[in-house]
């Protein structure tokens, strides 16, 4: 069993900055991937970019060059810094965990409580 708690959400104007935290529990995080998947109303759940515990982050292609993820095993969190903030990013984030590196948010079974990121004026 491993428990995942997000927490960093907010309001930010465009082209601002946030940054989401996802605490690990139950289990020590460096086994598993750890992924950020972000929902709007009536969508999938759509992948923002997977971690492992070595090797760099993937992110998905809307993302790249502006959010980043850094895990730190010793604290079992995992970190999403998302700059140059667009509209198009308010979502509620999520970030799940799988042993297995996966893209697709099926293949996840533990799963945190979201944290809702608005981006706006």
């Amino acid at each position: 069993q491993v428990q995942l708690v997000e927490s960093g959400g907010g309001m930010v104007p465009p082209g601002g900055s946030l940054g989401l935290s996802c605490v690990a529990s139950g289990r020590e995080l460096r086994t598993y991937f750890i992924t950020w998947f972000r929902q709007v109303p009536d969508k999938e759940r759509e992948l923002v970019g997977v971690s492992a515990w070595s090797g760099g982050p993937i992110y998905a292609d809307s993302v790249q060059g502006r959010f980043t993820i850094s895990r730190d095993n010793a604290k079992n969190t995992v970190y999403l810094q998302m700059n140059t903030l667009k509209p198009e990013d308010t979502a509620v984030y999520y970030c799940a965990a799988s042993t297995h590196f996966s893209r697709r948010s099926s293949d996840y079974t533990y799963w945190g409580q979201g944290t809702q990121v608005t981006v706006s004026p």
